[in-house]
């Protein structure tokens, strides 16, 4: 296993990876709101939010030599299923046809005061 780790997205929270290579597949931690300088949540709304959220996966793809063209399967944790239409909007922005696998599950709490935390699995460009 090949650890990926990048200042361009926010450090771990905790004792886990920001994501980890292995056989030509990157397996990105949750990602969330956080802004990766001062490690502030950011935005008020939750596409605010969605938007951060998607472009600090996209800095740990980088990093793996991945792209958001390269996910495969994506798991969305979302506080508050209302905000599902609104993520997706978001979402849908960030990625291109066809879309990754995906499922999306709606959580009491996440480790941090966020709307939402998405997760993904891509491939490794070669």
């Amino acid at each position: 296993m090949k650890e990926v780790s990048t200042t361009s997205a926010p450090a771990s929270i905790g004792p886990f990876s920001q994501g980890l290579i292995e056989d030509g597949t990157v397996y990105v931690s949750g990602q969330g709101p956080i802004d990766p300088e001062s490690d502030d949540i950011v935005g008020e709304s939750i596409e605010a939010q969605t938007r951060r959220t998607m472009e600090n996966i996209d800095a740990v793809l980088t990093a793996a030599n991945s792209s958001l063209d390269d996910i495969v399967k994506s798991t969305v944790f979302v506080r508050d299923m209302d905000d599902y239409e609104a993520i997706n909007d978001v979402y849908e922005t960030y990625l291109t046809d066809p879309y990754p696998a995906r499922s999306a599950v709606e959580v009491a709490a996440l480790p941090v005061d966020i709307g939402v935390e998405i997760e993904v699995v891509a491939r490794v460009s070669r």
